[in-house]
């Protein structure tokens, strides 16, 4: 039982650090890819045929005869393995969170099963961080890796929720309101998608004004190539070049999802906001919203720069912590 007690506090505490460190790998991961350093390093664990990142002369000069098709970046290559280092040291600390679980599993507050899928999803996502490079940057898997990145923090932070913070299924007992809560995880879920979609086919820029595109609400799309999922990066269904309407759909469709996350997280935060106990909650949602929308703005107009792009990620990071947390509140802890 003593050890089955010291399990459980060391789970409690590795939930809470695996969580933190999980937001700092979805938002460098989004540094790296914004920066295009995805494939500072062409081969996968290693980089340049070694643990770590070639620095002398005569290593540089071997890792460049090794690799003839990939030209070294000295700065690309220690950003793509610093995002490497610190998800193999999550991945380390959610192989602890399973260990733990299933030796404390009647003390803990989630189900050992949480964990043990947790890890089932970490060895998937190295299995597409690998897929990334070896595939070069094919767009469904850059995407999938994103979205696992999203939910690996998404069960993190069930699972750190479970143990530090509070339940509150008592102010939650409308169904309706229930119900929209439940919801607003596939809504956000599913605007992560279409903008990493967006953010992996380059489609960002498509449209450069707001809030219309190329000066039509509705303008000149193509849909069939746009989201043609098992196609290469910047290829069309045919294997021709993926023209700027193929684009456009991506971008205009983003667009259109942000409208639909605008309207259903600002009720939710509303509704929130009528219930003593969530209120602070419904503020963070809307404050998270509005700087949200506003960053996604501000990457059209200022064309892209690269910390309104990282950011416009950890505040979907962020999104997705708080849309969890308001799950858990609303869930009964385990007797």
């Amino acid at each position: 039982m003593g050890a089955s007690i010291v399990s459980a506090a060391w789970f409690r505490q590795f939930a809470l650090v695996a969580t933190l460190l999980a937001l700092c790998v979805v938002s460098l991961g989004a540094y790296v890819r914004l920066s295009d350093a995805g494939l500072g390093c062409p081969d996968w664990p290693g980089c340049y045929g070694t643990m770590s990142v070639p620095e002398s002369e005569a290593a540089i000069r071997q890792a460049q005869e090794a690799f003839p098709h990939s030209a070294f970046d000295h700065g690309k290559a220690w950003k793509e393995m610093l995002h490497r280092y610190l998800a193999g040291t999550l991945g380390i600390l959610v192989l602890a969170l399973f260990v733990l679980a299933w030796r404390a599993r009647n003390l803990i507050r989630v189900s050992a099963w949480t964990p043990t899928v947790l890890l089932g999803l970490i060895v998937f996502q190295a299995m597409l961080g690998m897929w990334t490079v070896t595939m070069l940057l094919k767009p469904a898997v850059v995407t999938a890796h994103l979205l696992g990145g999203m939910a690996t923090l998404a069960m993190l932070t069930w699972i750190a929720h479970r143990h530090w913070g509070a339940a509150s299924p008592r102010f939650a007992q409308s169904r309706g309101l229930r119900v929209w809560i439940r919801g607003a995880v596939l809504v956000v879920f599913a605007q992560i998608l279409l903008g990493g979609w967006t953010s992996t086919n380059y489609a960002a820029l498509a449209c450069t004004d707001f809030p219309t595109c190329h000066g039509a609400w509705f303008p000149e799309m193509d849909f069939a190539n746009a989201f043609h999922w098992i196609r290469e990066l910047g290829e069309s269904i045919d294997g021709t070049p993926l023209e700027l309407a193929a684009l456009t759909a991506i971008q205009w469709t983003h667009r259109l999802g942000a409208l639909v996350v605008l309207i259903y997280m600002g009720v939710l935060g509303w509704r929130l906001m009528q219930v003593e106990p969530m209120r602070k909650l419904g503020l963070v949602l809307w404050l998270l919203l509005v700087v949200q929308i506003a960053l996604g703005i501000g990457n059209l107009l200022l064309r892209l720069p690269l910390v309104l792009a990282v950011g416009h990620n950890l505040v979907a990071a962020l999104l997705v912590i708080a849309i969890i947390v308001l799950n858990s509140r609303i869930t009964e802890l385990p007797k």
